[in-house]
């Protein structure tokens, strides 16, 4: 955006900010092969040595339990960057702050859920392992408030290591232990003890790098005032992360466990691109707050676009490579897994669709609170209703629950597409610039790797996963560098100081 540059008088200063961006992307990128390393593991370990309906009533409990986290985490993961910014008091002073609310509002969830696990376990069947589950409620919002306060002073590293590297691998080993000394407890307990470890390794970088809050007293009436000031964006929090996971809740009223686990395999399978586009909002949310405070809008529309081409090119091509092979790759998980391939397609195909909506909202949070509440209400609402009238009209057909879970699939993909295309437009109006991440590489590049990876289904299975996948990947990353990657863009692969 040069005439913005020109005007602004800091023609160095948008480029900072993409730098930052890609520095933070590159960090995030290198976490993202490594939590793909420690969650592979464990699926496959929770699906073939745990059982599939084990499995399905764990991710059952998990729904709620991350729901409640996400609750207590009161929208402070991206909010949390502005008050930082605003706040004249010490740094450390509103950490504490946001540290404490978490910490209350978790402790009071935690004890609640623990004396009434019923809405964790609507078949009721659970052990005192499982209903010990509440705990990671108050490990995981602390982390989350951590993690936001060390992204606000560029430290993603503190990201990567304890959310890619210390919990997958906590949970996976610890889930290969307890199956040789507790295996009745065994997934509940590792789930428990990945949140803690991950706590422990956000917490020690915090207090390096604010210090402890001296002179620092907890004020209820103050609290209470960032309270209210923080749920219009923890609504926004909970109905972002409720499409992600309303489809299981409702497959656990509508189907089976059995039917639960193999859509929750499908859709950790698919998930794991979604960290491409976490990652990038705590980076994020402090240039366009500093953006904001300077009224540079072209700079604030140039950034979204640039991350926004990023995390859509990225989760493009790990949708072809790990969605072409579908089969093979549900059946590493065990093969009881397979059935859920149609799944896992429809589920890649909706992580796709909804990076527009993510990298707008990292600007919406900040200017239009309540519109975009609105959206994501309209959209989980939507997407709530066509999975219900879907699955109905799936057993008035006498279909399997496997079917009735890929109308979830695409009951999801389709109210993704909507809140995409509505928040984009809605952030396009509000700065009066074009937001779109789309560029016609991105079907050049699709093609010639799709080609291949049909061509790799002619391989044998083994074959297929350890000569396609990386084949689908080369061709697709090097028809988008040659064709779809401007000097901006490769910046994301470019180390520099920033």
């Amino acid at each position: 955006m040069p005439d913005a540059a020109a005007i602004s008088g800091q023609p160095s200063s948008e480029q900072q900010d993409i730098a930052a961006l890609a520095k933070g992307g590159r960090t995030n990128f290198f976490g993202f092969l490594l939590r793909l390393g420690g969650t592979a593991p464990f699926l496959f370990i929770a699906g073939r040595f745990y059982g599939v309906e084990a499995l399905g009533r764990y991710a059952s409990a998990l729904v709620i339990v991350e729901l409640i986290t996400q609750w207590c985490s009161l929208g402070q993961r991206r909010g949390l960057a502005q008050r930082l910014a605003e706040d004249p008091r010490d740094d450390a002073h509103s950490v504490a702050d946001a540290l404490t609310l978490s910490l209350a509002l978790s402790l009071v969830a935690a004890m609640l859920l623990y004396l009434i696990p019923a809405p964790m376990f609507p078949s009721g069947h659970f052990n005192a392992w499982d209903r010990l589950l509440p705990v990671a409620i108050v490990a995981g919002s602390l982390t989350d408030v951590s993690l936001a306060a060390l992204a606000y002073r560029y430290n993603v590293g503190a990201t990567v290591r304890s959310r890619s590297v210390v919990e997958p691998w906590t949970q996976t080993l610890a889930a290969i232990a307890f199956l040789f000394v507790l295996p009745d407890g065994g997934l509940a307990l590792s789930y428990i003890l990945s949140k803690l470890a991950a706590l422990a390794v956000a917490l020690w970088p915090l207090v390096r790098t604010y210090g402890l809050p001296r002179q620092w007293q907890p004020n209820p009436l103050r609290l209470s005032r960032l309270a209210l000031l923080s749920a219009p964006l923890a609504g926004a929090d909970l109905v972002e992360w409720g499409t992600r996971k309303l489809d299981i809740a409702l497959l656990g009223f509508f189907t089976s466990p059995t039917a639960v686990g193999i859509y929750y395999a499908a859709q950790q399978v698919a998930t794991l691109p979604q960290k491409l586009k976490t990652s990038f909002e705590p980076i994020l949310g402090p240039v366009i707050t500093r953006n904001l405070k300077e009224r540079n809008y072209a700079a604030i529309a140039q950034q979204v676009c640039q991350v926004g081409f990023w995390i859509t090119a990225a989760q493009a091509g790990i949708a072809l490579a790990l969605g072409i092979p579908g089969k093979g790759v549900m059946g590493l998980v065990g093969p009881h897994f397979v059935a859920g391939t149609g799944a896992l397609a429809l589920l890649l195909t909706a992580e796709v669709v909804a990076a527009p909506a993510v990298v707008s909202e990292a600007a919406l949070i900040y200017m239009a609170r309540m519109r975009n509440l609105w959206i994501s209400l309209g959209a989980i609402a939507t997407q709530g209703l066509l999975t219900v009238a879907l699955m109905l009209l799936a057993r008035r057909a006498h279909a399997d629950p496997l079917q009735q879970a890929e109308a979830a699939a695409f009951a999801l993909a389709v109210a993704l597409a909507l809140s995409s295309f509505l928040k984009s437009r809605l952030l396009s109006h509000i700065l009066g610039q074009r937001i779109t991440n789309l560029r016609w590489p991105l079907i050049w590049a699709a093609a010639p790797a799709a080609a291949v990876g049909f061509a790799a289904k002619l391989l044998p299975e083994w074959a297929e996963l350890a000569l396609g996948i990386p084949a689908i990947l080369g061709v697709y990353g090097f028809v988008i560098w040659r064709r779809g990657f401007g000097p901006e863009d490769r910046m994301l692969f470019r180390k520099q100081s920033v």
